[in-house]
């Protein structure tokens, strides 16, 4: 009996370190953090407070705010939740997740509709303006800001695109012209080391197609290979960043 006493002592002991209750402690408090949509930027502030495992609070910024958190979980220094926002009338369910960083001050965030037909990524820091939240880590990433010219083969003649492009956080925004649904809207733009990754609605004789767009970045240019999501057509184009 004494030696199971002297466990339990033990083990109270050990609860109350600084590192075991980190993972709890951590997450507790506001965190702000901005992305991009349509061209704007969306400001968020997540306040957190985690007991144990479950983690509760509300989100501030979406269109419905602030928006309550819903299953939150908290694993380590993992956190997930999801959330219902509106749009267009509509109400979504957006699942989110995030890490925080080994110092505590900063989480990589994933936000995303329950379908996978929308996402975006952001950096919230703790304490701090969404504005600083963003600035390191969309250093990173190569500079896609700006227009960019192209044209691809189709039916025998050629079709000029122009790509209009915004960038922050390795997220992408944007529109391209020159397609029989003009301007397109991009949809879940992101950019990973020099590679470019979205995708857009257009269409033809009466149908509307999804169209995969991957492209390699350079210097002044992006060479893409684009076609159809079931792989029955494709492309390629080099754009040009214009002046």
């Amino acid at each position: 009996m004494k030696t199971w006493l002297r466990i339990a002592g033990a083990l109270a002991f050990l609860a109350l370190l600084p590192g075991a209750r980190a993972a709890t402690d951590g997450i507790d408090g506001n965190w702000k953090g901005a992305f991009e949509f349509e061209g704007k930027t969306i400001a968020l502030t997540f306040h957190l407070s985690a007991a144990e495992s479950a983690v509760t609070g509300t989100v501030e910024g979406l269109a419905a705010t602030p928006a309550e958190i819903h299953e939150g979980k908290l694993e380590g220094n993992a956190v997930s939740f999801w959330l219902n926002t509106d749009y267009q009338g509509q109400t979504y369910k957006l699942i989110c997740k995030g890490t925080v960083s080994d110092t505590g001050d900063a989480m990589a965030v994933t936000l995303a509709t329950e379908d996978g037909s929308w996402g975006t990524q952001l950096t919230a820091r703790k304490g701090t303006d969404a504005s600083t939240a963003t600035a390191s880590p969309a250093a990173a990433s190569p500079d896609v800001n700006g227009d960019w010219k192209g044209a691809f083969d189709f039916n025998g003649g050629s079709v000029p695109l122009t790509l209009h492009l915004k960038g922050a956080d390795g997220v992408v925004t944007g529109t391209v012209e020159g397609l029989k649904t003009s301007p397109a809207e991009i949809h879940d733009g992101k950019v990973n080391g020099d590679t470019i990754t979205f995708w857009l609605n257009t269409d033809y004789e009466g149908q509307t197609y999804r169209l995969m767009y991957t492209g390699k970045i350079t210097s002044g240019q992006i060479a893409f290979s684009f076609g159809t999501d079931d792989g029955s057509w494709s492309a390629q184009l080099t754009a040009t960043k214009t002046l």
